[in-house]
């Protein structure tokens, strides 16, 4: 079996494809601690042996036998306390999801897994579940087949990758869900998303998004609620500070340009929304998660 397609610098924090991969299955057994680390990529860890606690900006969990845990790009983490713990880590990257899947953001399971839930009800981009042991084992099944792909060319694979890939995704969605009434997503939400994120740096208001989707400001903000358990300005800031995070570890850009960048000039407000979604301010945040020596080129590739 090939090694994971997933290095680190050095113990410094940064986890980042190192071959290009779009997605990739694989174990990863913790005894003891495994120190604060953050990735980027969307990471899914599925435990399936041990057992341990997972440390993050939400606190210290115990973790069992079929819990789930979802992690978008930037968030940061670590695991304390473990005995053999088994993880079976899937991890994708975000052009995945900006081209192949991009569908799924209009999927109501789907959507909610991975766009809007880690965002709602406070979760800082973190979503966590249990499944049940035939979800587990459907589970299993799925990231056993990504494990085995790992093995084939991507070029001659994508298909397949993609479509077990996306069967793992339904088989948590439907968990994640249980038995509450998904409501589908209005367009109108999903059509705010795309301009809000391909315009971060834009001083975007609530009045404004309204006008340019034709619909009054409380309407818009009752259907973004709806879809996400945030206003559209919250929305559009835990996707600014996500992008921060992002630019932070994979640029040398200064923190000021980054601030800019995302659509937040004023330092002090930057600042202060940074830390208050991640716990640490932009600068210890780059001290504590990057190396000097690894940016990511085209494709996730580093640049040494």
């Amino acid at each position: 079996m090939s090694d994971p397609p997933v290095e680190h610098d050095h113990g410094r924090g940064l986890l980042y494809f190192a071959d290009g991969s779009l997605a990739y299955a694989g174990h990863y057994m913790h005894q003891g601690t495994h120190p604060d680390h953050t990735h980027s990529f969307v990471e899914i860890a599925v435990v399936v042996g041990g057992d341990g606690r997972h440390r993050s900006m939400l606190g210290s969990e115990r973790l069992s036998v079929g819990d789930v845990l979802l992690l978008r790009p930037g968030v940061w983490h670590g695991y304390e306390g473990c005995e053999s713990l088994d993880l079976y880590n899937c991890c994708f990257s975000v052009d995945l999801l900006h081209r192949e899947m991009a569908w799924t953001r209009e999927d109501p399971l789907l959507g909610y897994l991975l766009f809007t839930g880690p965002y709602a009800m406070q979760r800082r981009g973190m979503l966590r579940a249990s499944l049940s042991p035939g979800e587990l084992s459907d589970c299993i099944e799925h990231l056993d087949a990504l494990d085995r792909l790992r093995a084939s060319p991507v070029e001659q694979h994508r298909g397949d990758l993609i479509g077990r890939l996306t069967l793992f995704l339904s088989v948590l969605s439907r968990a994640v869900a249980g038995e509450q009434a998904v409501v589908p997503t209005h367009p109108a939400v999903t059509h705010a998303m795309r301009l809000m994120e391909d315009d971060l740096a834009r001083r975007w208001t609530l009045g404004e998004l309204a006008s340019v989707l034709g619909l009054s400001a409380g309407y818009l903000v009752r259907l973004f609620k709806a879809a996400t358990g945030l206003p559209p300005v919250a929305y559009l800031s835990r996707h600014r500070v996500e992008t921060a995070a992002n630019l932070l570890l994979h640029t040398d850009e200064p923190i000021t340009q980054i601030a800019q960048d995302v659509g937040w000039p004023d330092q002090n407000y930057f600042a202060r929304r940074f830390r208050a979604h991640y716990g640490l301010s932009a600068s210890v945040y780059r001290t504590r998660f990057t190396h000097g020596t690894v940016r990511l080129g085209a494709h996730g590739r580093p640049i040494k």
